[in-house]
């Protein structure tokens, strides 16, 4: 009895909402999505570059350049340890002269980019760092130069643990998209903030957070299963 009433009332309450409300979650939905992967997609384009020179010109790389890879890990570092919500506001000259305004999903996204590509560089360079010294000594031996082992033997090994840092960095970034709606960046977070903070309608808030982690499971498991499926290691053991 107490079970039906629950459900009932429930469902009245979902069909209230979706009624008033059902349109602009859907375009919230919309804005932190093109948000969350235009971000990924250019943060990986800068990234990938900056993170395979880090890692080559270390100190026991394949081309070791100590002054150039002690630049790139003092701008690497720098660009990490900035609070995003800091960064939001100390690029909006940034902002505005590359998208014409401060507001608005496509004017979030510059700031986005800017805070991931440096967490993207470092992503790679750990990830490459993994791959197994005597499988690029292997390469070296054959006869394989710099440009060989960075595509032929470097990338392809990491590519398992690549897919994860993606995937990690598409999580972050939908918690920044959260953040970048506090100051005019739209999407699920704004929705968040404007209902359940300002005007105290917590069932709005509650379904934005519960579909924020509904996409949040999407892209860890996603990127869970295709690591999985690629990783040669992995299979292997099995």
């Amino acid at each position: 009895m107490y079970t039906h009433i629950i459900l009932t009332g429930l469902t009245a309450t979902l069909k209230s909402l979706y009624s008033d409300y059902g349109t602009m979650i859907g375009q919230g939905i919309l804005e932190t999505l093109y948000m969350t992967f235009a971000s990924v997609a250019a943060a990986y384009i800068m990234g990938i570059p900056i993170g395979i020179l880090a890692e080559v010109t270390r100190k026991g790389g394949i081309r070791p350049v100590p002054a150039l890879n002690g630049v790139l890990g003092f701008i690497i570092n720098i660009g990490r340890s900035i609070p995003f919500i800091i960064l939001l506001v100390a690029v909006m000259p940034i902002t505005r002269a590359v998208a014409g305004t401060t507001i608005g999903p496509k004017a979030a996204t510059v700031p986005l980019i800017i805070a991931a590509t440096p967490f993207v560089a470092r992503m790679v360079e750990s990830s490459l760092r993994e791959v197994d010294a005597g499988v690029i000594e292997a390469a070296r031996a054959m006869g394989a130069n710099t440009l060989q082992i960075i595509y032929k033997v470097l990338l392809p090994e990491a590519l398992p643990s690549l897919i994860m840092g993606a995937s990690l960095t598409t999580i972050t970034l939908v918690g920044y998209t959260a953040m970048a709606g506090a100051v005019g960046g739209r999407g699920l977070g704004d929705i968040a903030l404007r209902f359940g903070y300002y005007r105290y309608e917590a069932d709005v808030m509650i379904v934005t957070i519960i579909l924020l982690v509904i996409m949040v499971q999407i892209i860890q498991s996603l990127g869970h299963f295709i690591s999985k499926k690629i990783d040669k290691r992995g299979k292997g053991e099995n």
